[in-house]
């Protein structure tokens, strides 16, 4: 079933604000939160994440109907590589090196910024082209 293209971009502007957050006060504790939101997103698929519920709960109702939807594959990937790039930040602000944990928060914080901004997810175009990739030969 195709998800509202909305939601996947609602939870790229409050992650951005996260990210964010976490670069300026060093927080660990608060990436750590981001890195569970990646994960529930990866795991359960964004309209169960944390911020899809937001955006189900408190945004959606107050929004006309969609006029466009996606598939629920590509934005679920996004999330798994945005987990992955929280968890290497996760090592860097508690094992250190300290700037692995701002190198992997600013990567993922620019892929936010860039679907929330511009609609444009690095991790669903990652997810084509791996998809076209392991197509191609078989």
């Amino acid at each position: 079933m195709d998800i509202d293209a909305r939601g996947p971009r609602f939870g790229a502007a409050v992650t951005t604000l996260v990210l964010a957050a976490v670069l300026v006060t060093g927080s660990g504790i608060l990436l750590a939160w981001q890195a569970l939101c990646f994960a529930a997103g990866a795991v359960f698929g964004v309209p169960r994440s944390p911020y899809g519920w937001l955006f189900r709960t408190a945004v959606r109702p107050r929004l006309g109907p969609p006029a466009e939807f996606e598939s629920p594959a590509p934005p679920r990937f996004a999330q798994a590589v945005g987990l992955a790039f929280a968890l290497l930040g996760l090592v860097g602000y508690f094992w250190g090196p300290s700037w692995l944990a701002l190198a992997a928060t600013g990567c993922a914080l620019a892929a936010a910024f860039l679907n929330a901004v511009f609609g444009y997810c690095l991790g669903c175009e990652l997810y084509l082209l791996f998809r076209r990739a392991t197509t191609a030969r078989s």
